[in-house]
């Protein structure tokens, strides 16, 4: 009996893909998810728990040796492949389940280096040795591409489909923070405000929430300390001066006076550019004493090469309308107010609740393929009410990441962020409000004038995009946080890097 390709074959029936999104990859993100779903294949929380890489969006040459790490990182039987653009995920994921189970690549794959040519399983199948295949192996943890649908994993579910705490021996979400958790022991999604079992669910997501439970499994997504394999921060100068490296990359804890004069362990911690429900391309610098962050830097993002363009997805309308095309008031607020959506699912799955997460995504989903606003708006409603009076929700945000109006204007940001003047639950509140004060215009024919109406994160400006101030507020707002509510008050902001790299943008500044 061939057991290998048994299991192999099993194994590509329905693999666990884990979304790595650069730059410019905001668009392939969004048809990857939307077909996962379609197809029912769990998208993977962990390079541990996954068994297909797919990188989505252009190749950028900064963020190689991060992606090099990711794969590493991915247990046999694994494949690698790589979408650039929407049209290309499709054949994408085809060809990562021919290889997957293919027993001849695998073997190729998990031989050593000087083994059979040495290369690595390339990209859409192509043999190719991928840069940095000659570097110790990174820091285990979390690869980023925890998205929606399909995600099935440790978390228990209840048996509508609710999510539950889960008790699988991993470290909980108030150990290592993506969310604190409520006094009773639940998290968003398991009970109303009022302690009542959710109501109906939507048609659309039934039968989702018990697949998806992985999307909440953040003792995985939250314990950061895994997430040094995103940048390989430890060999690119990144996070660390005199830190000194355990075997394996391991970074150690090093002494240092903390703002109360003591002497503690100090350690230097990375969160980025692949971690789930982040920003692509982001690196953020933590430096911790306990659980507390003592000191912030933030990377920019990566860059292009000239020969790969990056284009802004959200902004797009407002770019197109800058440069003198007709762009409708109607087109204009869709992409907004599915923007928010994208940002609210994501801070929904940071903070542990899936079921909403998921609808969340497929409601953007149905704005940017032009449904019609009859379509949309009763489950909009129903999500709105629901995220909006969740008191479970408000308790694990609330007194987090404060921005007061007049701390963004001093920062140069505005939309959401400034209008919400407080903190994260503030903010998703501003975005479920102007959520509904957009759906009644989702068909204005008006031409789009830039001046008046702001792009999702702010009024737009190709010389000082929105995304740069929210990105400058990050180390005051993480300074002196619990490690627990920094995952949260990303989340809560979420820049949009693209914006700083767009083609459109970069061409501005040059003049």
């Amino acid at each position: 009996m061939d057991l290998t390709g048994l299991i192999l074959r099993v194994t590509a029936e329905r693999p666990h893909v884990l979304l790595a999104t650069v730059p410019g990859g905001a668009a392939v993100r969004l048809a990857a998810e939307r077909l996962l779903r379609a197809r029912d294949w769990p998208q993977a929380s962990t390079p541990a728990k996954a068994d297909l890489l797919l990188v989505a969006g252009p190749d950028l040459p900064e963020l190689r040796t991060a992606l090099e790490r990711l794969w590493r990182d991915m247990p046999a039987p694994r494949a690698r492949v790589h979408a650039r653009t929407p049209d290309e995920v499709e054949a994408a994921l085809d060809s990562g389940r021919a290889l997957l189970g293919s027993p001849a690549v695998q073997r190729e794959s998990a031989a050593p280096l000087g083994e059979a040519g040495g290369h690595r399983e390339g990209e859409h199948g192509a043999q190719e040795r991928h840069e940095g295949d000659d570097q110790a192996p990174g820091h285990d943890g979390d690869g980023g591409g925890e998205g929606e649908a399909g995600r099935a994993g440790d978390a228990h579910s209840g048996p509508d489909g609710e999510h539950a705490p889960h008790d699988t021996g991993q470290d909980t979400e108030a150990e290592h923070g993506d969310g604190r958790r409520a006094p009773d022991g639940q998290v968003p999604g398991s009970q109303d405000p009022d302690g009542q079992a959710p109501d109906g669910q939507d048609a659309d997501s039934h039968g989702d929430h018990g697949d998806h439970g992985d999307h909440g499994d953040h003792g995985d997504n939250g314990d950061h300390g895994d997430n040094g394999n995103h940048g390989g921060h430890g060999e690119d100068g990144g996070h660390g001066g005199g830190q000194t490296d355990m075997p394996g990359g391991l970074p150690m804890a090093e002494p240092g006076a903390d703002r109360d004069g003591l002497t503690l362990d100090r350690l230097h911690l990375p969160l980025g550019p692949f971690l789930a429900d982040w920003p692509a391309g982001l690196t953020v610098r933590l430096v911790l004493q306990g659980d507390v962050v003592q000191r912030v830097d933030v990377d920019g993002p990566a860059r292009p090469s000239d020969d790969a363009a990056v284009e802004a997805f959200w902004v797009q309308p407002w770019l197109r309308a800058a440069s003198g095309e007709p762009v409708t008031v109607g087109e204009a607020v869709r992409r907004r107010a599915a923007a928010h959506l994208d940002s609210l699912g994501r801070l929904l799955a940071v903070a542990g609740w899936p079921a909403e997460a998921v609808r969340a995504g497929r409601l953007r989903d149905d704005l940017l393929s032009g449904a019609p606003r009859a379509a949309v708006a009763p489950r909009l409603e129903r999500l709105t009410r629901r995220v909006g009076r969740s008191r479970t929700l408000a308790w694990l945000t609330r007194g987090i990441g404060v921005v007061t109006a007049q701390k963004a204007r001093e920062a140069g940001a505005g939309g959401p962020a400034a209008r919400a003047d407080g903190d994260v639950t503030a903010r998703y509140r501003q975005w479920l409000a102007d959520i509904r004060h957009d759906l009644p215009r989702l068909e204005d024919p008006a031409p789009l004038d830039v001046a008046v109406e702001d792009s999702p994160r702010g009024p737009w400006s190709a010389e000082a995009p929105p995304s740069a101030a929210l990105i400058a507020l990050l180390p005051p707002l993480l300074e002196g946080a619990e490690l627990a509510a920094a995952r949260l008050v990303v989340a809560s902001l979420d820049p949009d890097p693209e914006e700083l790299v767009s083609r459109g943008v970069v061409e501005v500044a040059r003049g």
